[in-house]
């Protein structure tokens, strides 16, 4: 009696000795066929991982397959129709929810670029003309609404409108806030 082998054993292996054709075929078409699974994914990992899937697929039909000459085409069609399978597969596993999640782990802002800008947006600020720059603090460094800001400068709440609007307009052409956005 022969003790069995000594590792793991897998599937299929002694049927990979007797297939040096498929070696070949893997060989020569191999880079070709990594391009077309690149192709169908975004991920060169996910495109590599497709591939692998699909010379598993053809090698364990190499028997049935009649005309060698045809094997890039059954190849292409593994890709296409695995590829198939995990997006629908992955389709069911996404759902909708009510709210979107907060990003984790999002970095924060270096302290120095967050000076530069505000520095800039002051510098920006102060080239306004007097009441547009008046305007512009109330709304958004006081954070008081139009009607609030109106009242405190004795004006309409349209003349604060169309004077913020104007004063934004500048800040978005303000040359020193450009590199910015």
């Amino acid at each position: 009696m022969t003790p069995p082998p000594s590792g793991p054993v897998c599937a299929g292996a002694s049927q990979y000795a007797s297939y040096p054709t498929f070696t070949s075929y893997v060989r020569a078409r191999g880079p070709v066929l990594l391009r077309t699974a690149r192709s169908l994914t975004a991920n060169p990992s996910d495109a590599e991982d497709l591939l692998q899937t699909a010379l598993a697929k053809t090698f364990m039909a190499w028997e049935r397959i009649e005309d060698h000459r045809a094997l890039d085409g059954y190849v292409r069609r593994a890709l296409l129709n695995t590829r198939t399978s995990q997006w629908r597969k992955r389709k069911v596993d996404e759902f909708v929810c009510e709210e979107l999640p907060e990003p984790a782990g999002l970095p924060e802002p270096d302290p120095a670029e967050r000076q530069v800008l505000h520095d800039a947006m002051w510098r920006a600020i102060l080239k306004l003309p007097e009441r547009q720059r008046q305007m512009v603090v109330l709304r958004y460094y006081e954070d008081l609404s139009e009607a609030q800001t109106a009242e405190v400068l004795g004006v309409s709440v349209g003349t604060v409108k169309s004077a913020v609007s104007r004063a934004l307009g500048k800040l978005r052409e303000d040359p020193e806030l450009t590199p910015v956005r």
